[in-house]
């Protein structure tokens, strides 16, 4: 098959319905010749019938990003799919969750609790997670992308998930630092918001995503997840094999806006 990602075996979470990035970028990479692997929290049932709406259907594998067991079980769970030889060209981070008191608006009253929680699973996950996989993607050289969501700013009841990808973005730029000898790679795509399931449990989702609806020079399709899929995939490809602890904004240009 070919493609920009021919012959390359992608592992890629957070596809939860066909309305996020994540199943977007597994779409996109299995057209340009990948072979993907996805994983699942909590409802694998619902991913499991997902992933039958992708062109091929991938096998899904359980993962807590907070259960030790999951983490250091991963790559052999990942090698029964893709047999004893196998290697990992690349990895799609796209997990992000924060307590429902670390949004909204609650920022100067969250707990310690909360705050963790947003961190461990929206950022150190993102270490955690390569790190599990490891033995796979050192093999010939990998490519880690994260899902992000602009940092440079404090958006309204973004709260603690905002630190938190900020959080991620440092995360990423360490990362890059000391796998880069390994000829790993790691950056993120910044996307614009997306009407997902995750958006839903953004208290205020509307309010931000007004900001897309008026400032984006080139438009923004809250509706539309798969640019922000296609930019995954580009950056899982080999046409950006020297770019590493990049952050490439695919949000229709909001980011560079003045006030």
């Amino acid at each position: 098959m070919s493609g920009i990602l021919a012959g390359k075996r992608v592992l890629i979470t957070g596809v939860l319905t066909d309305s996020s990035i994540a199943f977007h970028a597994a779409k996109v990479a299995q057209e340009e010749g990948a072979e993907v692997v996805l994983t699942g929290f909590g409802r694998l049932s619902l991913v499991e019938r997902i992933a039958k709406r992708l062109p091929k259907e991938a096998p899904v594998i359980e993962l807590d990003v907070q259960n030790k067991e999951h983490l250091d079980g991963l790559a052999a769970k990942v090698t029964e799919h893709l047999g004893d030889d196998a290697a990992l060209d690349g990895v799609v981070h796209s997990i992000g969750f924060a307590p429902q008191d670390a949004l909204g608006g609650n920022f100067l009253n969250t707990e310690w609790e909360s705050v963790a929680t947003a961190v461990e699973v929206s950022a150190f996950s993102l270490k955690a997670l390569t790190m599990a996989l490891l033995p796979l993607l050192e093999k010939r050289g990998a490519s880690v992308v994260g899902m992000d969501f602009d940092a440079q700013l404090a958006w309204p009841k973004y709260d603690w998930m905002g630190v938190s990808k900020a959080a991620l973005e440092a995360t990423s730029r360490y990362l890059a630092r000391d796998l880069g000898h390994k000829n790993i790679r790691c950056n993120l795509v910044s996307a614009g918001p997306i009407k997902s399931m995750a958006a839903k449990s953004i208290p205020g989702f509307e309010e931000l995503s007004d900001v897309w609806n008026t400032r984006a020079p080139i438009g923004w399709d809250l509706a539309d997840p798969e640019p922000a899929g296609r930019g995954v995939v580009a950056l899982l490809s080999d046409f950006f094999p020297k770019t590493t602890g990049e952050i490439v904004h695919v949000d229709g240009g909001v980011h560079m806006m003045g006030a």
